[in-house]
């Protein structure tokens, strides 16, 4: 399974993730969220998207390891890979039928979102 990471590029941006190298993803509160989280795995690829103003996707991650022996805390820690040649917008995730019955698209709250194959392939163009 592949990832959704979103986040607030005022708190924490991608150009954060790739000086710091990896980090470990929290200020999660949201119980689905929260479980998207303690389900990963290491080596499962992640796409970082920025909320706020630009609301994109903007780059890649992978988890390195996951702690979740506490569910309500998981610990999950992630390594920076690669930003995307172009930001995948919001409106193009709309657009796409890929995403038609994506929580990215029907619950937009939702700040750790699963992917499939194809969704992975549309947000970071490999």
């Amino acid at each position: 399974m592949d990832y959704l990471l979103k986040t607030e590029p005022s708190t924490y941006s991608f150009a954060d993730l790739q000086r710091e190298k990896t980090t470990t993803w929290d200020g999660v509160s949201n119980p689905v969220a929260l479980k998207n989280l303690a389900r990963m795995k290491p080596g499962e690829r992640l796409v970082i998207y920025h909320t706020g103003d630009e609301k994109s996707a903007v780059g890649t991650a992978t988890v390195v390891s996951v702690e979740a022996s506490d569910a309500r805390n998981p610990q999950v820690k992630i390594k920076a890979g690669r930003a995307n040649s172009k930001p995948v917008t919001l409106a193009e995730v709309k657009a796409s039928d890929v995403f038609s019955e994506s929580p990215l698209v029907r619950q937009g709250r939702l700040s750790v979102v699963p992917l499939n194959e194809a969704q992975y392939r549309f947000l970071t163009g490999e």
